[in-house]
C-alpha cells in the first residue's frame, strides 16, 4: 500500500516524514494491553489495579444539583471565553480562605478548561526557538511537550531520594541557564509525593529573579497534603512577582471529567495566558463553572476527599511492608512512589521498573505505573474501585496474599 501524499506534511515536532511509523509502544499502552492479556489469560483472577490516576467517585451531590438546575438556563448556553466572573470570585475566596492569599478575581485569575490545557498554553506565551523551559522529572510532561512544539529545549532536573526530591538547581550548566525563561514545579509533587514547603519556594523565588525566570508551579494535588495543612506557592512574599500558580478542579473535587481549574497569580502572566488560551478555546461551559462555585465555597468536599486518599494510602503502606517493601505514607498526593525491587530471592533479576511492573500484571494481575527517569521506582494509586472500607480492606489482603511469597529483594 502506498503512502498517503501528505506523509512528508507532517510536522517534526510530531515525527515528521516518520510520523505513525514508530514501533515503540509508549508505556501506558504497554500497561494497557497487558492489563487486557491478564484479563483474558487469568479470567478467574482479579485485576487488583493500582495503574488508575484519577478519583474514583462522582462529583458531590450538591455539585451535581447546581449543574442539574445551570444546563437547564438559557443564558449559559454561549461562549465562556475569558469570562465567567462568578467562577473567578469564588477562587478569589477560596484562595484567601484556604491560603492567605489575595488575588483580584478580574486581573489575576482566569479559569483553564484542566491544568493540562493551561501546562499546554503557557509556554507559547514565552518560548522562542532555542529557548529553554526547566522541569522536574519524574513528573507530568505537558509543558515540556508544548516547549518543544514551539522550537524551545527542556532541561531535566531529576528528582532524587538523596535530595528529598526536590531538584538541586546548582546541576544546571550555564549555557542552558542563559537560554531558560520558564521554570515549572510540581508540589505536592506527582508521583513522588514530596511537599512544596516554605523554604524550598523562597529557594525557587530567589532563582528565578537571580536568573530572569517565570515560575510556573502546577499545584494540581494541592488539596492533598497530608503531613501538614495545604499551602499555595504564592503565600510566600514575592512569589506573586515571579510567577503562577495552576489548580485543578479533578483531585480535590472528584471533578476529574469536567475539565476546569484555574490560573492565578501576576496580572501580566495571567493575561498572557489569558490571550493565548482566547486563541485557543472559548472557555468551559458556563454551567460547570457555576456548579463549580458550589464546590469552591464548600471546604468540607476536599477535606472528605484528603481523608478518604490518607486513609488508603495508610492501608497501602501498611500491606507493602509485610511483603517486603520499604515505604513510607508520602506527603501529599493519592500515589505511593516507592523503589521496585532488583529481584526475587533465589529467581529472577529485574532491570528496571518497568519490567517489574510487567511481571507483577502478567504474573500477578497487579497493575502499577514504572517509573525509570530518576532511579527505578513503582506507582501505586489509591483511586481504585472500592466502595466501602470493607472493600478497601478485602483489596489489601488479596494485595498481600498475591505479593507475601514472591521474596522480593531490594
Amino acid at each position: 500500500m502506498s503512502e498517503p501524499y501528505f506523509q512528508q506534511l507532517f510536522a517534526e515536532r510530531i515525527g515528521g516524514s516518520q510520523y505513525g511509523k514508530s514501533t515503540e509502544i509508549y508505556k501506558f499502552e504497554k500497561i494497557k494491553r497487558a492489563k487486557r492479556k491478564a484479563l483474558a489469560d487469568h479470567p478467574e483472577r482479579a485485576l487488583l489495579d493500582f495503574g488508575i490516576g484519577e478519583n474514583d467517585e462522582m462529583a458531590d451531590p450538591s455539585v451535581r444539583q447546581i449543574m442539574a438546575e445551570e444546563i437547564n438556563k438559557l443564558e449559559n448556553r454561549g461562549y465562556a471565553d475569558n469570562g465567567c466572573l462568578e467562577y473567578k470570585q469564588a477562587v478569589s475566596r477560596f484562595m484567601k480562605r484556604r491560603f492567605g492569599v489575595d488575588l483580584d478575581p478580574v486581573s489575576e485569575i482566569n479559569h483553564c478548561m484542566g491544568s493540562k490545557t493551561a501546562l499546554a498554553m503557557i509556554p507559547e506565551a514565552f518560548i522562542n526557538p532555542g529557548d529553554v523551559t526547566l522541569m522536574t522529572v519524574p513528573g507530568y510532561p505537558v509543558a515540556g511537550t508544548h516547549t518543544r512544539y514551539c522550537g524551545g529545549e527542556v532541561w531535566s532536573l531529576p528528582l532524587v531520594e538523596e535530595n528529598d526530591f526536590y531538584p538541586d538547581f546548582s546541576t544546571i550548566p550555564a549555557d542552558v541557564l542563559r537560554r531558560a525563561k520558564l521554570l515549572v514545579t510540581n508540589y505536592p509533587n506527582s508521583p513522588t509525593g514530596q511537599l512544596g514547603t516554605v523554604e524550598f519556594y523562597k529557594q525557587v523565588i530567589e532563582f528565578a529573579r537571580a536568573n530572569d525566570l517565570v515560575v510556573v508551579q502546577d499545584a494540581a494535588h494541592s488539596m492533598f497534603s497530608f503531613r501538614e495543612r495545604p499551602m499555595s506557592f504564592l503565600e510566600v512574599p514575592g512569589a506573586k512577582e515571579v510567577g503562577v500558580e495552576i489548580h485543578s478542579m479533578s483531585k480535590g473535587w472528584h471533578m476529574i471529567g469536567w475539565r476546569l481549574g484555574w490560573v492565578c497569580g501576576h496580572e501580566r502572566l495571567v493575561r498572557a495566558f489569558s490571550d493565548i488560551k482566547d486563541n485557543s478555546d472559548s472557555g468551559q461551559f458556563l454551567a460547570i463553572q457555576k456548579s463549580a462555585v458550589r464546590a469552591l465555597d464548600d471546604d468540607s468536599i476536599p477535606d472528605r476527599a484528603r481523608a478518604k486518599y490518607l486513609r488508603r494510602l495508610q492501608k497501602l503502606v501498611a500491606t507493602l511492608r509485610k511483603c517486603g517493601f520499604t515505604c513510607e505514607v508520602p506527603g501529599g498526593t493519592y500515589f505511593l512512589y516507592t523503589k521496585a525491587p532488583v529481584g526475587i530471592k533465589g529467581g529472577r533479576a529485574f532491570g528496571s521498573a518497568e519490567e517489574v511492573s510487567q511481571y507483577l500484571i502478567t504474573e500477578q494481575s497487579i497493575c502499577t505505573v514504572p517509573w525509570d527517569n530518576a532511579g527505578s521506582y513503582l506507582r501505586f494509586s489509591v483511586t481504585y474501585q472500592a466502595p466501602t472500607e470493607a472493600d478497601e480492606d478485602a483489596l489489601m489482603a488479596a494485595l498481600a496474599e498475591r505479593l507475601i511469597n514472591d521474596h522480593f529483594e531490594f
